[in-house]
């Protein structure tokens, strides 16, 4: 989490919720206390940037195991009905490359191996220091218990520990993991020889060929719990459980979309290229290869997309196609993961 971000978590020691699926229906955030960063996010960013940029390629990093080569072309990009946020207005066209692109999120099993091969420690496996004084490292878990704030910053929590440090991911290899922050999914794309999508890219990728529709199979919600993992009943008190999954289900759980991709739709949410602006849409600024030129906004948040365990119809509704959210970059949470990309090569 970001500099500003665990300041909160300390100066509440009762932990912080997530601020990128808070949101009211003026879109703005439930619960938000600001607060100032410590050191510029610039620095930290920079300081991550050029750790990253120092992991060797893996070996067989060419291949494509695993990867579906995705059609590009133009669409419609944001919202085309009345339940989308101002964030995602107004409609507009892009243009999407061709791709070759993960069919699941990284799994448990991907990432260990990543680990393993770089001795890569993530951000939540890290301690932080906040005017001069140091702290354990740990990430963020969902409680629904407090009625104030549902995301408690928990020590020991993190990619192998998703809920605490009593919990552990022995014989869930084909989970999608999770606890890792945007630099976290940057450090794996990068020993994978890949990339994570832009934020363009992963609406094209979850629409699935079809820029009209609500969710990646179609306009009708009452078929949801038959296609994504997602949180059914009084949000976040009772869960009725329709989809058979309280938390993270196994990748391929639920049938994946038109382009033969599974969960771009619910199980967690998944990390993207871009830096998160509220007003991206309506911005006159050129963009370059998926970011803004100002890369960097006041807060350093990135895009997160397609909805989680944790989204239902009485909250966020993350797991509709056009849905845009964000998170602060060195992040980690029981609920968000990533998949990565590959530009195909021109012959």
């Amino acid at each position: 989490m970001s500099f500003s971000f665990r300041f909160f978590i300390i100066t509440v020691l009762a932990g912080l919720l997530f601020t990128g699926c808070q949101e009211n229906k003026k879109n703005t955030p439930i619960n938000v206390v600001e607060s100032k960063p410590v050191i510029p996010h610039n620095d930290y960013y920079k300081k991550y940037m050029r750790e990253i940029s120092f992991i060797k390629t893996r070996a067989d990093s060419a291949s494509t195991k695993g990867m579906l080569k995705i059609k590009g072309g133009d669409y419609m990009m944001g919202s085309s009905d009345s339940l989308g946020k101002r964030d995602e207005y107004p409609r507009h066209q892009e243009t999407v490359k061709d791709l070759w692109v993960d069919k699941t999120e990284v799994t448990n099993a991907q990432f260990r191996e990543f680990v393993e091969a770089t001795g890569y420690v993530t951000t939540a496996e890290r301690s932080f220091e906040i005017n001069g004084k140091k702290y354990e490292p740990g990430s963020l878990v969902f409680d629904p218990t407090n009625p104030r704030y549902w995301w408690k910053f928990t020590k020991g929590a993190n990619w192998k520990h998703p809920e605490g440090p009593d919990t552990n991911i022995k014989g869930k290899d084909d989970y999608p993991v999770v606890q890792v922050s945007w630099y976290d999914a940057m450090a794996y794309a990068k020993w994978a020889g890949k990339r994570l999508p832009t934020e363009a890219e992963f609406e094209y990728l979850n629409r699935a060929g079809n820029d009209t529709i609500i969710y990646n199979w179609g306009n009708d919600f009452s078929v949801a719990t038959e296609k994504a993992n997602f949180f059914q009943g009084d949000f976040p008190f009772q869960n009725f459980v329709e989809d058979h999954y309280e938390k993270a289900a196994p990748v391929k759980s639920f049938p994946a979309n038109n382009f033969g991709l599974y969960d771009t739709t619910g199980n967690v949410w998944e990390w993207c290229l871009d830096t998160y602006y509220p007003d991206a849409y309506l911005m006159l600024r050129v963009r370059e290869n998926g970011y803004f030129k100002d890369y960097e906004n006041r807060n350093q948040e990135k895009v997160i997309r397609g909805g989680s365990f944790l989204c239902s119809e009485s909250y966020c509704k993350g797991y509709r196609t056009s849905t845009r959210m964000s998170s602060a970059p060195d992040s980690g949470l029981e609920h968000t993961g990533f998949r990565c990309v590959r530009d195909v090569k021109k012959s």
